[in-house]
Protein backbone atom coordinates (compact mmCIF):
# COMPACT_ATOMS: atom_id res chain seq x y z
CA UNK A 1 0.00 0.00 0.00
CA UNK A 2 1.44 3.38 -1.00
CA UNK A 3 2.04 6.26 1.81
CA UNK A 4 -1.32 8.32 0.93
CA UNK A 5 -3.09 5.06 0.83
CA UNK A 6 -1.93 4.15 4.87
CA UNK A 7 -2.16 7.97 5.36
CA UNK A 8 -5.94 8.09 4.35
CA UNK A 9 -6.61 4.22 5.28
CA UNK A 10 -6.11 2.57 2.14
CA UNK A 11 -9.50 4.56 1.22
CA UNK A 12 -9.60 5.67 -2.44
CA UNK A 13 -9.47 9.13 -2.78
CA UNK A 14 -11.31 11.26 -5.46
CA UNK A 15 -9.02 13.42 -7.08
CA UNK A 16 -9.86 17.48 -6.81
CA UNK A 17 -10.93 19.23 -9.57
CA UNK A 18 -8.41 21.58 -11.32
CA UNK A 19 -10.07 24.75 -9.90
CA UNK A 20 -10.11 23.31 -6.36
CA UNK A 21 -6.15 22.61 -6.60
CA UNK A 22 -5.54 25.58 -8.06
CA UNK A 23 -7.55 27.33 -4.73
CA UNK A 24 -5.59 25.07 -2.20
CA UNK A 25 -2.36 26.12 -3.55
CA UNK A 26 -2.96 29.78 -3.52
CA UNK A 27 -3.84 29.13 0.50
CA UNK A 28 -0.88 27.43 1.37
CA UNK A 29 1.20 29.52 -0.74
CA UNK A 30 -0.40 32.65 1.26
CA UNK A 31 0.44 30.26 4.68
CA UNK A 32 3.79 30.32 3.59
CA UNK A 33 4.66 34.03 2.89
CA UNK A 34 3.44 35.19 6.37
CA UNK A 35 5.34 32.39 7.43
CA UNK A 36 8.09 34.12 5.58
CA UNK A 37 7.62 37.81 7.18
CA UNK A 38 7.52 36.11 10.60
CA UNK A 39 10.56 34.20 10.35
CA UNK A 40 12.26 37.58 8.54
CA UNK A 41 10.75 39.86 11.92
CA UNK A 42 12.62 36.66 14.11
CA UNK A 43 15.82 37.40 12.75
CA UNK A 44 16.01 40.85 12.34
CA UNK A 45 15.18 40.67 16.39
CA UNK A 46 18.05 38.25 16.82
CA UNK A 47 20.48 39.96 14.69
CA UNK A 48 19.53 42.89 17.55
CA UNK A 49 19.82 40.57 20.70
CA UNK A 50 23.32 39.79 19.08
CA UNK A 51 24.72 43.35 18.88
CA UNK A 52 23.29 44.66 22.10
CA UNK A 53 25.01 41.83 24.10
CA UNK A 54 28.24 41.40 21.72
CA UNK A 55 30.62 43.44 24.30
CA UNK A 56 28.33 42.77 27.60
CA UNK A 57 27.44 38.95 27.32
CA UNK A 58 29.21 37.07 24.35
CA UNK A 59 27.27 33.50 25.43
CA UNK A 60 23.85 35.63 24.88
CA UNK A 61 24.86 37.03 21.87
CA UNK A 62 26.41 33.39 20.33
CA UNK A 63 23.16 32.05 21.13
CA UNK A 64 21.17 34.81 19.22
CA UNK A 65 23.33 34.49 16.18
CA UNK A 66 22.53 30.44 16.49
CA UNK A 67 18.84 31.22 16.49
CA UNK A 68 19.08 33.59 13.59
CA UNK A 69 21.06 30.44 11.54
CA UNK A 70 17.80 28.38 11.90
CA UNK A 71 15.01 31.19 11.38
CA UNK A 72 17.80 31.82 7.78
CA UNK A 73 17.23 27.83 7.28
CA UNK A 74 13.64 27.98 7.27
CA UNK A 75 13.42 31.18 5.58
CA UNK A 76 15.50 28.99 2.48
CA UNK A 77 13.33 26.12 2.66
CA UNK A 78 9.88 27.82 2.99
CA UNK A 79 11.47 30.12 -0.20
CA UNK A 80 11.75 26.17 -2.07
CA UNK A 81 8.77 25.52 -1.57
CA UNK A 82 7.03 28.28 -2.70
CA UNK A 83 8.82 28.05 -5.87
CA UNK A 84 7.56 24.45 -5.82
CA UNK A 85 3.61 25.35 -5.24
CA UNK A 86 4.46 28.30 -7.53
CA UNK A 87 5.40 26.17 -10.65
CA UNK A 88 2.82 23.66 -9.55
CA UNK A 89 0.00 26.32 -9.55
CA UNK A 90 1.17 27.93 -12.79
CA UNK A 91 1.17 23.97 -14.55
CA UNK A 92 -2.65 23.68 -12.95
CA UNK A 93 -3.67 27.00 -14.17
CA UNK A 94 -2.32 26.18 -17.81
CA UNK A 95 -3.97 22.58 -17.77
CA UNK A 96 -7.07 24.66 -16.30
CA UNK A 97 -7.04 27.05 -18.99
CA UNK A 98 -6.30 24.39 -21.76
CA UNK A 99 -9.06 22.31 -20.17
CA UNK A 100 -11.79 24.96 -20.74
CA UNK A 101 -10.18 25.52 -24.51
CA UNK A 102 -11.04 21.96 -25.00
CA UNK A 103 -14.27 21.78 -23.15
CA UNK A 104 -15.58 24.66 -25.26
CA UNK A 105 -14.02 23.54 -28.64
CA UNK A 106 -15.74 19.99 -27.75
CA UNK A 107 -19.18 21.42 -26.72
CA UNK A 108 -18.76 23.68 -30.16
CA UNK A 109 -17.89 20.19 -32.53
CA UNK A 110 -20.84 18.48 -30.74
CA UNK A 111 -23.21 21.31 -31.53
CA UNK A 112 -21.97 21.63 -35.13
CA UNK A 113 -22.05 17.54 -35.67
CA UNK A 114 -26.07 18.19 -34.05
CA UNK A 115 -26.58 20.96 -36.92
CA UNK A 116 -25.22 18.94 -39.82
CA UNK A 117 -27.49 16.04 -38.82
CA UNK A 118 -30.13 18.18 -39.51
CA UNK A 119 -28.95 18.88 -42.82
CA UNK A 120 -29.38 16.86 -45.60
CA UNK A 121 -26.04 17.85 -48.36
CA UNK A 122 -28.62 16.91 -51.35
CA UNK A 123 -31.68 19.19 -50.02
CA UNK A 124 -29.11 22.01 -49.22
CA UNK A 125 -28.27 21.81 -53.15
CA UNK A 126 -31.54 21.23 -53.99
CA UNK A 127 -32.56 24.63 -51.96
CA UNK A 128 -29.52 26.74 -53.75
CA UNK A 129 -30.71 25.36 -57.00
CA UNK A 130 -34.36 27.05 -55.92
CA UNK A 131 -32.87 30.53 -55.07
CA UNK A 132 -30.81 30.67 -57.76
CA UNK A 133 -33.64 29.77 -60.17
CA UNK A 134 -36.17 31.97 -58.30
CA UNK A 135 -33.04 35.07 -58.44
CA UNK A 136 -32.99 34.53 -62.01
CA UNK A 137 -36.65 34.78 -62.59
CA UNK A 138 -37.17 37.94 -60.61
CA UNK A 139 -34.28 39.75 -62.38
CA UNK A 140 -35.89 38.86 -65.66
CA UNK A 141 -39.30 40.13 -64.00
CA UNK A 142 -36.70 43.57 -63.05
CA UNK A 143 -35.96 43.63 -66.62
CA UNK A 144 -39.37 43.13 -68.09
CA UNK A 145 -40.71 46.18 -66.17
CA UNK A 146 -37.79 48.21 -66.46
CA UNK A 147 -37.11 48.37 -70.65
CA UNK A 148 -39.84 50.79 -72.18
CA UNK A 149 -42.92 49.93 -73.79
CA UNK A 150 -42.40 48.45 -77.08
CA UNK A 151 -44.53 50.91 -78.89
CA UNK A 152 -42.31 52.74 -81.31
CA UNK A 153 -39.56 50.79 -80.45
CA UNK A 154 -39.45 49.80 -84.45
CA UNK A 155 -38.25 53.71 -85.07
CA UNK A 156 -34.13 53.31 -86.56
CA UNK A 157 -31.88 56.08 -84.19
CA UNK A 158 -29.56 56.65 -87.13
CA UNK A 159 -32.66 57.76 -89.50
CA UNK A 160 -34.03 59.87 -86.44
CA UNK A 161 -30.79 61.70 -86.47
CA UNK A 162 -30.17 61.81 -90.38
CA UNK A 163 -33.69 63.77 -90.13
CA UNK A 164 -32.53 65.67 -87.30
CA UNK A 165 -29.07 66.73 -88.74
CA UNK A 166 -31.21 67.56 -92.37
CA UNK A 167 -33.78 70.20 -90.31
CA UNK A 168 -30.59 72.00 -88.83
CA UNK A 169 -28.87 72.19 -92.25
CA UNK A 170 -31.84 73.48 -93.65
CA UNK A 171 -32.56 75.98 -90.64
CA UNK A 172 -28.71 77.38 -91.09
CA UNK A 173 -29.35 77.47 -95.30
CA UNK A 174 -32.17 80.07 -94.13
CA UNK A 175 -30.37 81.86 -91.37
CA UNK A 176 -27.57 82.52 -94.08
CA UNK A 177 -29.74 83.72 -97.31
CA UNK A 178 -31.56 85.93 -94.77
CA UNK A 179 -35.08 83.97 -95.36
CA UNK A 180 -36.99 84.08 -92.55
CA UNK A 181 -40.14 81.54 -92.12
CA UNK A 182 -43.11 82.92 -93.99
CA UNK A 183 -45.62 84.43 -91.84
CA UNK A 184 -48.85 82.92 -91.30
CA UNK A 185 -51.14 85.71 -90.16
CA UNK A 186 -52.77 88.06 -92.56
CA UNK A 187 -52.78 92.05 -91.83
CA UNK A 188 -55.73 93.57 -90.14
CA UNK A 189 -58.09 95.01 -92.32
CA UNK A 190 -58.08 98.65 -91.86
CA UNK A 191 -62.05 99.91 -90.56
CA UNK A 192 -61.42 103.23 -91.61
CA UNK A 193 -62.65 104.33 -95.08
CA UNK A 194 -59.95 105.03 -97.30
CA UNK A 195 -59.69 108.04 -98.43
CA UNK A 196 -58.81 108.72 -101.98
CA UNK A 197 -56.12 111.06 -103.27
CA UNK A 198 -56.29 113.88 -105.04
CA UNK A 199 -54.65 113.49 -108.15
CA UNK A 200 -52.34 116.04 -109.49
CA UNK A 201 -53.07 118.42 -112.35
CA UNK A 202 -51.12 118.61 -115.10
CA UNK A 203 -48.97 121.49 -114.86
CA UNK A 204 -49.63 124.15 -118.00
CA UNK A 205 -47.07 124.13 -121.25
CA UNK A 206 -46.29 127.37 -122.31
CA UNK A 207 -46.48 128.18 -125.41
CA UNK A 208 -43.60 130.85 -126.92
CA UNK A 209 -44.64 133.26 -128.88
CA UNK A 210 -42.35 134.77 -131.57
CA UNK A 211 -40.58 137.00 -131.42
CA UNK A 212 -42.32 139.75 -132.71
CA UNK A 213 -40.02 142.93 -132.19
CA UNK A 214 -37.01 141.75 -133.80
CA UNK A 215 -35.67 144.37 -136.64
CA UNK A 216 -34.26 142.36 -138.85
CA UNK A 217 -37.49 140.08 -139.51
CA UNK A 218 -39.83 143.74 -139.54
CA UNK A 219 -37.25 144.25 -142.61
CA UNK A 220 -37.54 140.87 -144.07
CA UNK A 221 -41.09 141.45 -144.00
CA UNK A 222 -41.06 144.69 -145.26
CA UNK A 223 -39.13 143.92 -148.31
CA UNK A 224 -41.43 141.16 -148.99
CA UNK A 225 -44.22 143.54 -149.54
Amino acid sequence: MSFFGKMFGGKKVEAPTTGEAIQKLRETENMLIKKQEFLESKITQEIDIAKKNGTKNKRAAIQALKRKKRYEKQLQQIDGTLSTIEMQREALESANTNTAVLTSMKNAADALKSAHKELDVDKVHDMMDDIAEQQDVAREISDAISNPVAFGQDIDDEELERELEELEQEELDKELLGVGEPSTSLPDVPTDEVKEKARPTPAKRTVEKPVEDDADMKELLAWAE
